[in-house]
């Protein structure tokens, strides 16, 4: 990245672009060779009393020293990627919310609260797309009553990494004490190239899970939640599950070797539930699962992809890239503060 005007490095950002994307350039120490820098990207989401807090594509937030800071500028969003169905955040936060679907729902002005028993953060927790409608502090003492109510704790979603995300939301929650966690990636491909194989016949689909497929789904064996899990699963605009049984399965009842899970909403297909069985792994179950759900999905007329995925899954990642996939943007959630 270049900082120099005619040699020279400049500062060219202030507090008034708080809320822009920036590219800084930081002394971090001195080495063997000279003075030590560090390069930042993110959104400028604070400027006070002499530090900088910027939120990172991935949701982390980095503060700098304004004394430290001998570089700086505003600089476009992300360009364009070259792979993967074009499509703003907002929208793919929708879709992905309609595939998830929680068991029950209320509006907040822009703001979504969502709750399914504790079922997943993405079933139990703010979708903030717009105001709220009210104050802040007005708006979070709601979020924290009615999840209070419902014995849940209070969680934001907070997207990061695109034109139309959550970062400042994201900065102010914490500076207000409310913790980050579980952080995650939302991923997209074409549809076309998953099905490009031939068909598998060890992967069978289903409309709904039956109880070998729930008992292999390890995120739904709190049997607190297993109606709400049910509901959450079966729900969506179209879904499908796939099951490739195990060995010996006889009328389908020993664990299966893998399991998958798909959603198909317009040009969308979400994937989900995408597991195998540790003593089948590296057989390709995955990829042939995927394969069978991205068919069932375009011959309903999709022709996009999504997935989310955790950072640190590095086997999933790679099985997603040598799919096609490519970040979009990522997410996380902000805890309330006890008390």
């Amino acid at each position: 990245m270049e900082f120099t005007v005619g040699g020279r490095l400049e500062l060219r950002i202030s507090a008034d672009d708080v809320g822009k994307r920036v590219s800084v350039r930081s002394l971090t120490g001195s080495g063997g060779a000279g003075p030590a820098f560090t390069d930042t990207v993110g959104v400028l989401t604070s400027w006070a009393d002499g530090v900088l807090s910027i939120t990172r594509r991935g949701g982390g937030i980095v503060r700098l020293e304004e004394s430290a800071l001998v570089a700086g500028k505003v600089v476009p969003a992300a360009p364009a990627r070259r792979r993967g169905p074009a499509a703003d955040a907002r929208e793919l936060r929708e879709v992905a919310a309609r595939g998830w679907p929680a068991v029950e729902t209320a509006r907040l002005g822009g703001w979504t609260l969502r709750a399914s028993g504790g079922f997943t953060g993405r079933a139990n927790s703010v979708l903030p797309l717009g105001d709220p409608g009210v104050e802040l502090d007005a708006a979070l003492a709601e979020t924290v009553r009615w999840y209070g109510e419902r014995g849940l704790p209070a969680l934001v979603q907070i997207a990061t990494g695109g034109t139309d995300t959550d970062e400042l939301l994201g900065a102010e929650l914490e500076r207000r004490g409310w913790t980050a966690e579980r952080f995650a990636v939302l991923r997209t491909a074409a549809l076309a190239p998953l099905a490009d194989r031939e068909p598998d016949p060890r992967v069978r689909l289903s409309r709904r899970p039956d109880e070998v497929w729930l008992g292999a789904y390890h995120r739904g064996s709190s049997a607190e939640s297993a109606e709400d899990a049910l509901k959450v699963l079966a729900g969506g605009p179209s879904v499908w599950f796939a099951t490739v049984p195990g060995d010996g399965a006889e009328g389908g009842s020993a664990a299966p070797a893998a399991i998958g899970r798909c959603v198909v909403d317009g040009r969308w297909a979400g994937f989900a539930a995408v597991e195998v069985a540790p003593g089948r792994r590296r057989e390709g179950l995955a990829t042939a699962v995927m394969a069978e759900l991205a068919r069932a999905a375009l011959e309903e007329g999709a022709s996009a992809a999504y997935l989310q995925v955790e950072p640190e899954n590095t086997a999933a990642l790679a099985l997603y890239d040598r799919l096609g996939f490519v970040d979009h943007h990522s997410y996380h959630y902000r805890r309330a503060p006890r008390g």
